[in-house]
């Protein structure tokens, strides 16, 4: 039986091979590259956005835990990913992001900081922490794959052998075709994540009487475990704190403000910001309900850890692996493959023009040829996939907990300088700094210090909550601090904002 799911992945695999293939003759440059020469429309960059939205993480870790802990609660993630991460996101970000970093001619957020504050060593720390903490987040996309993947072979194949083919796979297709590749690949995959999704709820919930009856049951079985002491409630601040994280936290997050330096045309942000948002939603709302289902699973069917607790990383799979046919799991495999091969080529993509275009082409060689630069940019796709490699080799199982160190230390260190650098001309070198280190050392010296004062598991329970007070901190500080030192110079606001002299 395994050969279904085996000869659709492989016949997934040639397809986007064969794209990355045709981009590969397309692109000349570094910015054809990168921004796939932002001549793309408002369908293949909303795809775009939302397919590196939602990656193996959202249904084999967040689905799992979050859907266990609080059941149809738990939608509430999806609405706020859907409403404030995907739509409100691109109204208030795609047009004043796409003019912006026009009039300053740069082309990454570490370049947008660079320029905009007049200060190169902001590029610097900006390029060192994309590539130092969006590594473990792709670990963690890759671990969550490699975890599904072994569940549907039945453990015909080991998770190294998965995690090595997955990995190749996705060198082989960021390093080809880039951008231009990427976003017409992201649309087929995001097809392939609406079309599965749907059908991944409807034919999970049919076994327990239908969606309506499935919700109503899940709802009465939480309350139950909770009462026994099955299930103990997690801290009120938990919820608020993931939807927080989740949803604002895209707006700092350099792999996704990337989608609106390619837009081509202004005109068409309204349209990109319906269509992502009706994608998120589904997605969002789909995997939460799926993960709210495993309330309904027999006790005997609950995946455990070594130490009795639940694994939240398996539940999921589980799941859809004991209830859904051999052809609609394949469907369900692609379409997690799909959201976990989109993340990663917007992370590494991201991380690679840190080094490639912030640091090398910034420091060490401004004049480097653009044939030498794009070869390096390739070059660096494969360290990042290969670093992020090893770190899944070592199947952490604390997926959610990877993921918000990630979340909290990036967006918290650039949430704020990017926001008020669009939207505020007063913002200052010293303001933005201020703001960045504030948020860098909040969402990692608050996850460590629970980790050593309290346990791992807390400080796991607790890190969405460290990552939203990174983020919102900043917000405070960076004005503080503007106010308080020199205003930047008029003619760098009149070039930034497009004002004539």
């Amino acid at each position: 039986m395994i050969l279904i799911p085996l000869f659709l992945t492989v016949f997934f695999f040639v397809v986007i091979l064969g794209i990355a293939g045709w981009g590969l003759w397309r692109t000349a440059n570094v910015h054809d590259f990168f921004l796939g020469g932002r001549t793309l429309g408002p369908w293949l960059l909303a795809f775009s956005y939302g397919t590196a939205y939602f990656s193996a993480v959202i249904f084999v870790g967040f689905a799992g835990k979050f859907g266990w802990q609080f059941g149809l609660n738990a939608l509430w993630v999806g609405i706020g990913n859907a409403l404030i991460g995907s739509g409100l996101a691109w109204l208030v970000l795609g047009r004043r992001t796409r003019r912006m970093t026009h009039n300053l001619k740069v082309q990454t957020m570490p370049e947008f900081f660079a320029v905009r504050y007049e200060t190169n060593g902001m590029k610097i720390i900006t390029a060192l922490i994309i590539f130092i903490f969006l590594t473990p987040y792709s670990a963690s996309v890759f671990t969550g794959l490699s975890y599904l993947f072994e569940i549907v072979f039945e453990r015909k194949i080991s998770f190294t052998t998965v995690l090595t083919v997955i990995s190749v796979i996705s060198f082989l297709y960021v390093t080809g075709g880039g951008y231009k590749a990427i976003a017409r690949i992201d649309f087929i995959q995001g097809i392939i994540m609406f079309g599965g999704s749907i059908l991944m709820v409807f034919i999970v919930a049919q076994h327990y009487g239908g969606v309506s009856t499935a919700a109503a049951e899940l709802s009465v079985k939480l309350n139950e475990q909770i009462v026994s002491g099955e299930i103990k409630s997690p801290p009120w601040f938990v919820l608020p704190s993931v939807v927080f994280m989740t949803s604002l936290g895209v707006w700092g997050l350099p792999q996704m403000v990337h989608k609106y330096y390619a837009i081509r045309d202004e005109n068409e942000i309204r349209r990109g910001a319906v269509i992502t948002t009706v994608f998120a939603l589904v997605i969002g709302c789909a995997a939460y309900f799926t993960g709210a289902m495993t309330h309904l699973m027999e006790p005997g069917q609950i995946p455990r850890t070594a130490a009795g607790g639940v694994n939240f990383d398996q539940l999921v799979p589980d799941l859809i692996a004991s209830h859904l046919p051999y052809v609609l799991l394949a469907v369900i495999l692609l379409l997690v493959l799909s959201a976990s091969l989109s993340t990663l080529s917007s992370l590494v993509l991201v991380s690679s023009s840190a080094v490639t275009i912030d640091l090398y082409k910034g420091y060490v060689n401004p004049n480097a040829s653009a044939r030498t630069e794009l070869l390096l940019m390739r070059f660096f796709c494969g360290i990042f996939i290969l670093i992020s490699y090893f770190i899944a080799l070592f199947k952490p199982g604390w997926i959610v907990s990877l993921m918000s160190i990630s979340w909290g230390a990036v967006a918290g260190s650039f949430l704020a300088p990017y926001l008020y650098g669009l939207f505020w001309k007063r913002t200052t070198k010293l303001g933005a700094y201020a703001g960045m280190w504030t948020g860098l050392l909040l969402s990692n010296g608050l996850y460590w210090y629970w980790f050593v004062t309290e346990s791992p598991a807390d400080a796991g329970a607790r890190a969405p909550l460290a990552a939203s007070i990174a983020m919102v901190v900043p917000l405070f500080i960076v004005p503080i601090v503007s106010f308080m030192t020199p205003p930047p110079k008029p003619e760098t606001i009149q070039k930034a904002f497009g004002i004539q002299s």
